[in-house]
């Protein structure tokens, strides 16, 4: 296949055009498309037509699919969680920036969701480049969060609250304050070498051996700097399209303005590694 690359913005997202992912890849395409992924954090394709078995086996080309702890996959797929809003809905699920399941021991590395059923208007998705988010802090700022580690919670309500309706529908009853880690404020990619903010919103509570009361005014002030719109990208869904990006490096929002109508993408996360900070050990770098 003869694969083309057009960017949203220079700084994260780029479409590829030339790929038909319901067919098997060659060894090169999905080298090609791994390249993309690694510098553009979030690769987009369009008009795929994919069952549940061509998702998972496209998935596979990039690392091993996970299952969702709260709520059941797709029957006969567990690892194809049903990401839907109703049209009598008024709160999307994951409605805010955030990380997938960052408050996991080795959160996925990556995620791929699917476009099934779209509403009329909206639906969008932003993404928000985290290289940029760390590397545009000032020195002493940068060299202050190198050495902190980040608490993760499941049960952060602002997080939380987004899922509640799946829970209700295929809960799984998983008690969301029993999921907690800790992962380094700053994590260095474990292919690339660079330095991404890795806190988000959904999920960070607090830095270890700090309260939250003093973590508060810097969390903040990090959450509002992290998703800066010239580090974002907005992706306008398309029945049929296709998104793979990198949670190690970017966090994504589902912007919920499409109130009355239905809204359902299939996404499965793959496994990723325990976050390494910038002082902790050797990376795999690939160029």
């Amino acid at each position: 296949m003869s694969m083309e690359i057009r960017l949203l913005t220079s700084q994260i997202g780029a479409e590829i055009f030339g790929v038909d992912a319901s067919r098997p890849l060659a060894d090169d395409t999905v080298a090609g498309l791994r390249r993309a992924l690694l510098q553009h954090l979030v690769i987009f394709l369009r008009d795929q037509a994919l069952t549940p078995e061509v998702q998972l086996s496209f998935a596979r080309h990039f690392g091993e699919p996970d299952t969702y702890p709260f709520v059941r996959g797709l029957e006969g797929h567990p690892e194809i969680t049903p990401v839907l809003k109703g049209a009598d809905e008024t709160v999307n699920f994951g409605g805010i920036w955030h990380s997938d399941t960052s408050y996991l021991p080795e959160p996925p590395m990556a995620t791929v969701l699917y476009a099934r059923e779209l509403p009329a208007v909206g639906g969008d998705t932003l993404f928000a480049n985290q290289y940029l988010a760390y590397e545009t802090l000032s020195p002493p700022l940068r060299q202050f969060l190198d050495g902190l580690t980040a608490i993760n919670s499941a049960g952060k309500g602002v997080a939380s609250a987004t899922r509640t309706h799946r829970i209700d529908d295929t809960g799984d009853g998983v008690d969301d304050e029993d999921m907690r880690a800790e992962h380094p404020a700053v994590r260095r990619h474990p292919e690339t070498g660079r330095r991404a903010l890795f806190v988000n919103v959904g999920h960070t509570v607090r830095f270890k051996d700090m309260t939250e009361a003093e973590s508060e005014p810097i969390l903040d002030y990090l959450f509002r700097h992290q998703v800066r719109p010239e580090f974002c990208c907005r992706f306008r869904w398309q029945p049929g399209s296709l998104a793979l990006w990198d949670n190690r490096c970017a966090q994504h929002n589902p912007v919920n303005d499409y109130h009355g109508y239905r809204r359902e993408l299939h996404r499965i996360t793959l496994k990723g590694d325990r976050p390494r900070g910038p002082g902790q050990g050797s990376m795999n770098m690939e160029a």
